[in-house]
């Protein structure tokens, strides 16, 4: 590590801490001085007063301070001391904290010894590399004082220490100071101060600490305008709840609406305010006993729901447990904990446990974060509404995670369905350095993404690019991650797809905003960001199977096995074209790619309705309209999709004919195997028929339909039908994966990385993992990132820079 004079001395002042002289020496040991540099998330969570507390414990004299790089500290003392005092700091480490290096430096002995260690004021000059804490759950020391009588912060909504507490969604700038937070404005009362000031307090530099008396205060309004306060409010909010009616609760990072779980009049009221049938809640219980009275927790699963992050995890449903309507024809339910001191204080009530807790938005747009978006937009679902005079800098919505386990996997897999609170925005590791870029992600399920170093910053989960507002969000979150990092993106990755908002302003702002933009197809950007977290060299085989994304050729693609590394992929097999009979409307009604489906495996309306009933639903006159407009391709695009596929099958079994939410389908399909992920026998596994093409090889699915008729007809239970449709996708991975390696010969790679949507799905990711490491491959999948398209921005930066790289190598100097 190279360190200036300044780097080397630090600031001149400091703050002078109190406590025992560190200036003890070991009788005839020669004392030395090192200079150590830490980075990773070491700034927001107690690292400071740890080193200071460290540094005394070892005897040791010198100083700490914060930086934009992370945390400087220099010591003097015996030898054995410092070097225990250096590995402590990664041994060691608070537990917010995650160190992700030191880096020692040897520095000569100053003629006068310092006489004793203090904690320095923080540094603003220099490159910003230090990481931003993530908003963390409230800690035990904490909780502890929330609910004893004699503490002075009993029963206070917003208490915090360096352990806990906002993080991500207040800070404006780093380094990570008060002044920098949306903390700004609440001034300390003597009390706090002295806490803040005292490296030996659990508060030292606590940025968010307050009080009753000096900090935010809860508010609760009703549509009228009547307002209430502090613990009134709270127990005004508890009342309503008790009495079924609907609260919207402003929680760490934005509004939940919030209803009594066992109260099903209140759910479906909730629905029907939210105008969301079907897609299931998520449920915020008191605590794991709680939880454990209606889902099936495992060790794993519990240590999630535990951890600081508190994401919601995804759950077994116990029978009998809560209310069908929470998560209606779904084995799984969403469950976590309270993540902030005013969601322990709703539950504490004893007739109230456990909270339906959705997003607090109008459906389509981005969770408000805003008080006045609240009031403004929420009293058309909401009864009322708790908040608070602290404001949330950035939206931040909660995370959602599942863990799966098999016989045949080292560990329990983790998945990120999203990726938001407690772990945004911290970076994912690549291992190569990268030139400042910016990745605008896909337009559904959108992220952004900026690299700096061997880093690349991921956000939050901001949603679907539908209206101005989520654009906005888009927008303000990109500026919000280069501004935290100071970082001026040099260039740009974008998608393929021309109309896609975020390409065309970024072509438009080509030679002005950035040096170059790159245009990164959609699957080559998933398969390159598995890769990327996995930290991938060479070639690799993708398999990407996902709704849609636009191909080279302008056509839908989305069940693809792509070869290649991260500059370029090309297709070596993909799945049979279906046409979307109304285009978007055959995802919306999914029964309309089952009809051409069937039309394509039967070759004629009628035949089609004979084997799958649900299609008489038609009458002769839209049987023939949609039949006409799959043969000449009117209205129809043809698209060779996975998730078309799994949204057709699933609508041929009357799974689910119209989809009120994306993949609804597809869920409700896997749903029917009850999270059993047992493979059909081998003999009763449907079978894709293989056509070779001019420039790849296509996977016909028409045999699969045939035998699903044929089952259906046979009387075959939905359940298994399902079991053998799902075992017969993964037969097929396993054979076309095969069939590469046998084909490319002795260049054929080992490594294959299974990316987009439909590897949500848990019986097709776990074995397909488990099969192809069985047939000699190294498969790999997403345990850092979404597999969906939140962690497209990732691989775009991949692409991006494999690219740029090359085309910089080729352009004369």
């Amino acid at each position: 590590m190279t360190t200036t004079e300044q780097d080397v001395h630090g600031p001149r002042r400091s703050e002078p801490v109190a406590g025992e002289s560190g200036a003890s020496r070991t009788p005839g040991a020669t004392p030395v001085r090192r200079l150590a540099r830490v980075t990773g998330v070491v700034q927001g969570v107690g690292y400071r007063p740890f080193v200071y507390k460290a540094a005394h414990a070892h005897g040791l004299t010198g100083w700490v301070l914060n930086d934009p790089e992370g945390v400087l500290t220099e010591v003097t003392g015996p030898p054995e001391a410092v070097a225990a005092f250096l590995a402590e700091l990664t041994d060691q480490a608070p537990p917010q904290a995650r160190v992700t290096g030191v880096h020692v430096r040897e520095l000569p002995l100053e003629a006068d010894l310092p006489a004793e260690f203090v904690i320095r004021t923080s540094v603003h000059t220099g490159s910003k590399d230090t990481i931003v804490p993530a908003d963390g759950h409230v800690c035990a020391d904490c909780l502890a004082e929330l609910r004893d009588p004699n503490d002075r912060r009993y029963r206070y909504p917003f208490i915090n220490c360096t352990n806990c507490g906002p993080r991500y969604s207040i800070v404006k700038a780093l380094p990570y100071d008060r002044a920098q937070t949306t903390m700004a404005d609440f001034t300390m009362c003597p009390p706090c101060a002295q806490e803040y000031g005292d490296p030996l307090d659990r508060r030292y530099h606590a940025q968010p600490n307050a009080c009753a008396d000096c900090g935010p205060r809860l508010l609760l309004a009703d549509a009228e305008g009547d307002l209430r306060y502090g613990e009134e409010a709270l127990s005004r909010a508890v009342t309503a709840l008790r009495q079924g009616r609907i609260v919207a609760v402003k929680s760490v990072g934005g509004f939940h609406l919030a209803v009594d779980a066992r109260d099903e009049e209140a759910v479906h009221r909730l629905r029907a305010g939210k105008r969301r049938d079907s897609k299931p809640f998520a449920v915020m219980a008191r605590d794991l006993d709680t939880a454990s009275g209606f889902a099936e927790i495992g060790p794993a699963e519990a240590e999630l729901l535990a951890s600081s992050s508190r994401p919601i995890v995804l759950v077994r449903k116990k029978p009998g447990g809560l209310p069908e309507a929470i998560a209606p024809r779904n084995p799984n339910i969403g469950v976590m904990l309270p993540s902030a001191p005013q969601h322990h204080l709703l539950l504490a009530d004893e007739g109230l446990d456990a909270l339906v807790m959705t997003s607090g938005n109008i459906s389509g747009y981005p969770i408000a974060h805003r008080n006045e978006e609240a009031l403004e937009h929420l009293f058309g679902i909401a009864d009322l509404i708790l908040y608070n005079d602290r404001d949330i800098e950035i939206r931040v919505d909660d995370s959602l995670v599942r863990c799966s386990d098999h016989p045949e996997l080292d560990a329990p897999l983790v998945s990120f369905l999203r990726r938001a609170r407690g772990y945004a925005p911290y970076p994912v590791e690549v291992g190569v350095e990268l030139a400042p870029t910016v990745a605008f992600g896909a337009e559904l399920k959108t992220t952004v993404a900026l690299s700096q170093g061997t880093r690349v910053y991921l956000s939050q989960h901001i949603g679907d690019l539908k209206n101005d507002e989520t654009w906005e969000s888009h927008q303000q979150t990109a500026r919000h991650l280069a501004g935290l990092h100071a970082l001026t993106p040099r260039d740009a990755a974008v998608d393929l797809h021309p109309q896609f908002r975020a390409t065309r302003l970024a072509l438009e702002e080509e030679g002005a905003a950035y040096r170059r933009v790159v245009q990164v197809q959609h699957h080559h950007a998933h398969m390159a960001s598995c890769m990327a977290e996995n930290r991938l060299t060479g070639v690799a085989l993708g398999v990407v199977f996902d709704g849609a994304g636009y191909g080279p050729d302008g056509t839908t693609w989305g069940g693809e096995f792509l070869l290649g590394g991260y500059r370029e992929a090309r297709r070596v097999a993909h799945l049979r074209t279906v046409p979307l009979l109304g285009g978007d409307r055959a995802v919306k009604e999914p029964v309309r790619t089952g009809f051409a489906l069937a039309l394509d495996a039967l070759g004629d309306p009628r035949a089609a309705v004979e084997a799958f009933p649900v299609l008489a639903r038609w009458d002769e006159q839209q049987l023939h309209v949609f039949a006409t407009m799959a043969r000449r391709g009117v209205n129809a695009p043809l698209a060779s999709s996975m998730g078309r596929l799994f949204d057709g099958v699933a609508a041929l079994l009357d799974v689910t004919t119209h989809a009120e939410y994306e993949a609804q389908g597809p869920i409700e399909w896997e749903g029917l195997l009850g999270r059993d992920l047992s493979m059909a026998a081998p003999q009763t596994r449907y079978r894709f028929g293989i056509q070779d093409g001019a420039a790849a090889v296509e996977i016909d699915p028409r045999p699969v339909v045939r035998a699903l008729a044929a089952d259906l007809a046979a009387g075959v239970d939905r359940a298994e039908i399902s079991r053998r449709f799902h075992s017969g996708v993964v037969d097929m991975v396993v054979e076309r994966c095969r069939a590469v390696r046998d084909a490319e010969g002795p260049q054929a790679p080992a490594q294959v990385v299974l990316s987009g949507g439909v590897f949500l799905n848990e019986f097709l990711l776990v074995n397909c993992l488990v099969e192809l490491r069985r047939a000699g491959f190294r498969a790999y999948c997403q345990q850092q990132v979404p597999t969906n398209d939140g962690g497209i921005a990732l691989g775009q930066i991949m692409v991006a820079h494999a690219r740029l790289a090359t085309s910089d190598e080729e352009t004369p100097a």
